[in-house]
């Protein structure tokens, strides 16, 4: 490597590497770290001039041998029990993570296996938590919330004991969250779901630990009522009602400086985003969202960029893909939404985004860039709170 390739890789901040669905090889993902990123099987998001070896890429090595003490809260009503869980597995790389975006269906258990066959899939990248779509499990038409609603369980227990998931009190979705989270030893926030709670109807994320532990548990708190003349007209609150608070969760809580820290959770409307970064301290923030053809364009990736300034912290989204019209008519009205899951640096940079077709983003999170950027520009510490301040009520919300 000569001096100018290796100085521009050290100065290099992100990995960027997108895996599409098809041809993507088991062996390609769990190559060396010492394999360079140019391989044909990798469909690449980052300038050329930052193309380096994997392992140059990495802002840290894999943990030490030994068993991660990370304590997760739910910052709302309800708080959860502190939890030990497994240690990092040798093909994790500790700050990586991945946007799962696959296409749904009419068929729920379909759309189960596609979660699933999407998850082994990040785990083969390496990534330690991943993320799914919003509605990933049922079609999002407000008619479908309630045939496709599932009861599903709270805040789980420091030892993970779900006996209900045995019984069946609990619906697919998340027994298959909560499995697979503990099989392959990684956080998954699960991006969203119906959930049918007291006659109510939510759209629910649940948040599942390395040890299959629920550990967070977000209701979507602002609903997706439009109508854009000549554009999209829908109602989320004609079947949904509104969550009532703010959701986070711990991960690294002992590596205050490299680790991913405080992540916080919403579902599509970012927000309160600027409750869980000054409030709750949060230094990522994940929004599964399924913006369409009329706010996507416009609105998906400012947004981000937005938030992600705000908060002086990483925004990651995740979004179904988009999937044609069916030829024949269905029960439930077409919904195409804008795809492209897309993660955010502090620097409302773009580190990595796709098209509206499946595929899966990794990005690895140089957490250092959170406290670089806070430095360089401490907006937090420039607040006239003589003048104003932030109040909250309810659950926090």
């Amino acid at each position: 490597m000569n001096a100018t390739y290796h100085k521009r890789a050290v100065r290099a901040l992100y990995a960027v590497t997108v895996f599409p669905w098809s041809g993507v090889a088991a062996a390609d993902l769990q190559s060396s770290s010492r394999a360079a990123i140019t391989s044909t099987s990798f469909k690449l998001r980052c300038p050329t001039s930052f193309i380096a070896p994997l392992s140059v890429w990495r802002s840290s090595p894999l943990l030490p041998r030994g068993t991660l003490d990370s304590r997760t809260r739910r910052m709302s009503s309800t708080a959860m029990n502190n939890s030990q869980e497994p240690q990092l597995t040798t093909s994790q790389v500790k700050n990586r993570v991945a946007l799962l975006q696959f296409h749904v269906t009419y068929d729920k258990l379909q759309n189960i296996a596609t979660a699933r066959e999407s998850i082994l899939k990040a785990r083969d990248s390496g990534a330690r938590l991943c993320v799914l779509p919003e509605c990933w499990n049922s079609p999002y038409a407000t008619a479908a919330f309630p045939d496709y609603a599932e009861k599903l369980p709270d805040v789980g227990d420091e030892d993970g004991a779900f006996a209900s998931f045995d019984n069946g009190e609990y619906g697919p979705s998340s027994r298959m969250l909560a499995e697979m989270a503990k099989s392959t030893s990684m956080y998954i926030v699960g991006g969203s779901i119906p959930e049918i709670s007291a006659g109510k109807i939510y759209n629910t994320c649940l948040i599942v630990n390395p040890s299959g532990v629920i550990v967070g548990k977000h209701r979507k708190v602002h609903l997706f009522d439009v109508d854009v003349p000549g554009g999209i007209r829908f109602c989320e609150s004609e079947t949904l009602s509104a969550g009532e608070g703010a959701t986070c969760f711990d991960v690294d809580e002992e590596d205050t400086e490299k680790g991913l820290g405080r992540v916080g959770v919403g579902i599509c409307f970012p927000e309160y985003a600027i409750l869980l970064t000054q409030v709750h301290q949060c230094k990522v923030l994940i929004f599964p969202g399924a913006f369409n053809l009329t706010t996507g364009p416009a609105h998906w990736e400012l947004l981000q960029r937005a938030r992600a300034v705000d908060g002086q912290c990483f925004v990651l989204t995740a979004s179904p893909a988009r999937a044609a019209p069916p030829e024949e008519e269905q029960k439930y009205p077409h919904y195409s939404a804008w795809g492209h899951s897309t993660a955010v640096s502090p620097w409302g940079e773009v580190m990595a985004s796709c098209d509206e077709n499946p595929n899966i983003v990794v990005v690895d999170l140089d957490m250092k860039k959170v406290a670089e950027m806070r430095m360089a520009i401490p907006t937090s510490n420039q607040k006239r709170h003589d003048l104003y301040k932030l109040t909250t009520g309810g659950g926090g919300a």
